[in-house]
């Protein structure tokens, strides 16, 4: 599984956003495009060191992010780097292999893996959606992170604190990526 190209369109999406955008509401409850970015930050960070196998750095990738007033200049050139760092470190197999630790959880390498992804493309759409940007992602990657997102509900389709919302009703011949974000609890038919 490479997370190069969804982490490449992420960045992407960094790049048009503005100033008067940060503030902007998005579809993760109670955070804005500011606090997205955050965690966004905090999660590339995270999941490298989760890949490396390095836990005395970052913090952990589930961290609440404290969103910053400001941002420096560069932040997205910043930002876009660390992107490509995380997708660096998941480059190398030694990555999937194994156990490791995110957010506090020991886990196979290869599910820490799938979840980075799955950080990568769902707040992708977020970003995109917030600041009415269009989305695009891999039909191979979705049908990934329905298979993982079915996985970690476990049967459970209500909340999951720190995790999901409750499920979002959709039809069973929705797109797949309608099926990805309503599993993650958020409504595909979303704007701002």
């Amino acid at each position: 599984m490479d997370l190069r190209p969804a982490a490449d369109r992420m960045t992407k999406l960094l790049q048009p956003i503005a100033e008067a955008d940060l503030d902007r509401v998005t579809p993760c409850v109670d955070m804005t495009v500011r606090a997205l970015i955050d965690h966004i930050r905090g999660f590339a960070s995270g999941f490298r060191a989760t890949a490396l196998k390095t836990f005395d750095g970052p913090p952990d990738a589930t961290e609440a992010p404290g969103a910053r007033d400001t941002f420096e200049a560069d932040w997205r050139d910043e930002l876009g780097r660390e992107l490509r760092r995380l997708a660096d470190a998941w480059d190398q197999p030694s990555a999937w292999e194994g156990m490791t630790r995110a957010g506090g959880i020991d886990l196979p390498g290869e599910m820490a893996g799938r979840v980075a992804l799955e950080e990568l493309v769902v707040h992708a759409w977020d970003l995109a959606r917030a600041t009415g940007q269009r989305f695009e992602a891999d039909e191979r990657d979705l049908a990934d992170l329905e298979g993982l997102a079915h996985q970690l509900r476990g049967g459970n389709n209500g909340e999951l604190p720190g995790l999901y919302g409750p499920v979002v009703a959709t039809a069973d011949d929705a797109p797949l990526l309608d099926r990805v974000l309503a599993l993650t609890g958020r409504d595909p038919t979303w704007t701002p």
